[in-house]
């Protein structure tokens, strides 16, 4: 196909014609200017007629380059321009678009952050346990206290209205802690997405209350106490006889038990490898009547659960039974829930057992895995022979320091 020829229609003016598009009932021409600049030829290719331009306009646009040429403003072509007012048009259209999203996200309130984003999230990250709790605590008071407000609404005062109403309704200083461990969570996630600024500092009046209510349990079983248990259940039930021993001489937690498979199971080393437990991993050694008693249970597959529950599924809380046989031989007319023995209490005796035979707490720590030591901590008191050692260390130190500098004694002549 033969090239378009260009056609000087006025000095620094060219035009050439489109060979088939028609602007009207005659062709299509593309209009351009050119000039010297420092002894440069400048092109600059300025546009269609059918997008406007005409003779007329083209020679206003050759003036305009020659003078911003002459001003130092430098030599652009209507091409460049173009593209750099496009790109311009597209960071203008892009900043609206965050500004409108930050807006949006403004304006969210905890209600639909909550359903729309958050609740959805973590039914695939957490247990149906956990997550259906943390439903029921915002359904029951963060929504209906705060949930119409945007996360930047809400204040100090907000909080610790419905932590106090919480109280004042009846609910326990734990259960209104729980709730506002609810609300961190979903304020860290909204932040962390832009929907929130920095959740409000709460009063120290009311992060006292809440540290005063001491909540840990005190109870442990001393070793007549867990033997009479372990008859009692073994007449009762051999699987919670079993789980009841595991919990008292290794320290399980009751989901760990429910959880274990016999992957997780090394009878050769005696030893559990708990798998994914609070976010963390560690291995427990077996006592000998733990590992006799794993050694004799007929082993399944890798991924078979030791202690299969309905329909060979987890269980999700330990059997009434147990409760029943505690509640007979060790809580009757006891009212503190501290005091009270539960499952709990085999692995707060397991923790109790170890340190007064002067384990110590950090080895306990890795043994129960707690998440900080200021968990362990809570058993310290049962150690005070421990205490005192360290304290004879010291003085055994000292005195060996103090018998390496004596000088010998010489007798004066």
């Amino acid at each position: 196909m033969a090239r378009e020829k260009w056609e000087t229609v006025y000095k620094g003016i060219k035009i050439k014609k489109h060979p088939s598009r028609k602007h009207g009932v005659k062709p299509d021409i593309y209009f351009s200017a050119r000039f010297q600049f420092n002894g440069k030829r400048i092109n600059s290719g300025l546009g269609w007629a059918s997008d406007g331009w005409t003779l007329d306009r083209a020679i206003v646009r050759l003036t305009e380059l020659k003078e911003e040429a002459k001003a130092g403003g430098g030599i652009e072509t209507h091409r460049v321009k173009q593209v750099k007012a496009d790109e311009k048009r597209k960071e203008e259209d892009l900043l609206e678009q965050e500004r409108k999203a930050h807006e949006i996200k403004e304006n969210t309130t905890l209600h639909d952050f909550f359903y729309q984003i958050y609740y959805p999230q973590i039914q695939k990250e957490k247990k149906q346990k956990t997550y259906e709790r943390e439903e029921s605590l915002f359904r029951l008071w963060l929504d209906k206290n705060i949930g119409k407000l945007t996360f930047w609404a809400v204040g100090k005062g907000d909080i610790e209205s419905m932590f106090y109403g919480m109280v004042d309704s009846g609910k326990s200083v734990r259960t209104a802690e729980y709730a506002m461990t609810t609300l961190k969570q979903i304020w860290r996630e909204a932040r962390e997405g832009g929907y929130a600024p920095q959740m409000p500092m709460v009063s120290k009046t009311m992060k006292k209350k809440i540290s005063q209510n001491n909540n840990a349990r005190i109870r442990f079983l001393s070793r007549s106490e867990a033997r009479i248990l372990l008859d009692e259940l073994f007449m009762v039930s051999i699987p919670l006889y079993e789980k009841t021993l595991i919990s008292l001489h290794c320290g399980l937690r009751a989901s760990e038990i429910f959880n274990l498979t016999w992957s997780q199971v090394d009878l050769e080393h005696g030893i559990f490898n708990i798998i994914d437990s609070k976010g963390t991993d560690r291995s427990v050694n077996m006592t000998k009547d733990v590992l006799e008693l794993m050694q004799q249970k007929e082993k399944g597959l890798l991924n078979e659960l030791v202690f299969p529950g309905r329909e060979g599924k987890p269980s999700t809380q330990i059997s009434q039974k147990f409760r029943e046989i505690v509640n007979r031989l060790f809580n009757q007319g006891v009212t503190d829930r501290r005091e009270r023995v539960t499952f709990h209490t085999c692995r707060h005796t397991c923790a109790s057992w170890m340190v007064k035979q002067g384990i110590s707490l950090y080895l306990v720590q890795k043994v129960l895995g707690h998440s900080t030591i200021q968990v362990t901590e809570r058993y310290s008191h049962l150690a005070p022979d421990q205490l005192q050692l360290a304290a004879d260390a010291i003085d055994r130190a000292v005195g060996e320091h103090r018998e390496e500098n004596v000088l010998p004694f010489k007798k004066k002549a």
